[in-house]
């Protein structure tokens, strides 16, 4: 049989091949694998804000995958500066995101978010009234509340002489504690926040002189701090590394266990948050994540979960669920008098943001003398070296030209 005879066989039975791939597959005996066609949904979510298995409780997402079919790719951000960045500039679509109230209603104002259709979110039913139509979404259209608290000072009772009932925001300024204090490095808000409760302003001021005022104050601390942090200060204060940070209630789950750790709401005002399930506009996915998002309401999803995040749950269903140790807690659920002096962060201006940026970035790169005398320092030595050089190079030129 010559060359050209076998070429021709084999096209002929390659082309019989597929057309019976063809076949069976146009009348089902094969059936298309369902990889290719399985949706995957964005979540974007704060760090270590949902139960991912790693503890005693479900492994949320991997639930949801297994009783839906439905992908979840979750990724995490640290603050809601940082989510609006992404949100705003990323080539990457997101599905489902959970701001904090005052960037719910940032969101809104610039049109970012999908209303929810709440009759494919059946589950949303079960959030507490008291948690309904909130001022960052008047109507309750765009968001489904999914975790809230308040924040509070943690303290290492072995460093901090001042009985617990006495400790207000001033303390964070206290000379005898300085190189001992942490302060937050998240958000300009939550930072200015505090320096604005301690001079007794709203922290929703949009005067730029208060706004000013509050800068003075934080640069007049730093000298103080021993560093800004986030999620070191579960670790910092329980091993004597420092004496006082301002932080989540949440953390109070992380450091129960930890004797010489107190945590105290200031008695003068504090800051209660709200984070919110909501669906970016340009989502592909709306449908399933509607889906996510009724799935993380479901009462018996939402105890697993909120056990390990630690955050209080706004589903009085799924508080009834918890230890009395952590539901009956009143640093975690504070009672209507704490709630009643407690503020909620509101979206300012873009102008009154960038002030506070501006005003942040200043008071994190200036105000340490230390710092300041070493760049001096460096700067005179490098101008005498100078000097020096242009010098030698000038006599060199007069020495060769006699």
């Amino acid at each position: 049989m010559t060359k050209l005879s076998r070429n021709k066989i084999f096209i002929i039975f390659f082309s019989l091949v597929l057309l019976l791939l063809f076949f069976l597959v146009k009348n089902k005996y094969i059936t298309p694998s369902n990889e290719s066609n399985q949706v995957t949904i964005n979540v974007y979510n704060w760090g270590n804000h949902i139960s991912d298995g790693s503890s005693k409780y479900l492994n949320v997402n991997a639930e949801f995958e297994r009783r839906t079919g439905i992908k979840v790719n979750y990724t995490t951000y640290q603050d809601n500066e940082s989510l609006y960045t992404k949100i705003m500039s990323s080539g990457t679509k997101y599905d489902v995101i959970v701001p904090s109230d005052y960037m719910v209603a940032k969101f809104i104002e610039k049109n970012m978010l999908k209303k929810l259709d709440f009759k494919k979110i059946p589950n949303a039913s079960t959030i507490d009234e008291e948690f309904l139509n909130p001022s960052y979404d008047v109507k309750n259209e765009y968001s489904v509340p999914y975790t809230w608290g308040v924040v509070g000072i943690f303290y290492n009772k072995n460093l901090v002489d001042e009985a617990p009932e006495d400790i207000d925001w001033d303390i964070l300024w206290n000379p005898k504690y300085k190189g001992r204090i942490m302060m937050f490095e998240n958000s300009p808000r939550d930072v200015f926040g505090i320096s604005l409760m301690k001079l007794g302003l709203s922290i929703n001021t949009k005067n730029p002189k208060e706004l000013e005022m509050a800068a003075v104050e934080m640069a007049k601390q730093k000298p103080l701090i021993k560093g800004y942090v986030s999620d070191q200060v579960f670790d910092k204060i329980g091993i004597g590394e420092a004496a006082l940070a301002p932080y989540y209630t949440d953390a109070y789950i992380v450091t129960s266990g930890v004797e010489n750790v107190g945590l105290v709401i200031p008695k003068s005002s504090t800051n209660m948050f709200v984070n919110a399930l909501c669906i970016p506009e340009n989502s592909n996915h709306p449908e399933e994540a509607m889906e996510y998002i009724n799935f993380i309401c479901d009462i018996e999803i939402a105890t697993e979960n909120i056990k390990h995040v630690g955050y209080c749950t706004p589903q009085r269903a799924v508080r009834e669920k918890l230890n009395p140790l952590v539901s009956q807690n009143k640093e975690l659920y504070p009672d209507k008098e704490v709630l009643a002096k407690s503020h909620v962060y509101e979206n300012l201006p873009d102008e009154v943001n960038s002030l506070m940026n501006d005003l942040w970035l200043k008071t994190r790169v200036s105000g340490n003398e230390s710092s300041q005398k070493f760049i001096f320092v460096f700067s005179m030595l490098f101008l005498i070296y100078i000097s020096l050089l242009v010098f030698k190079i000038i006599k060199k030129r007069k020495e060769n030209c006699t």
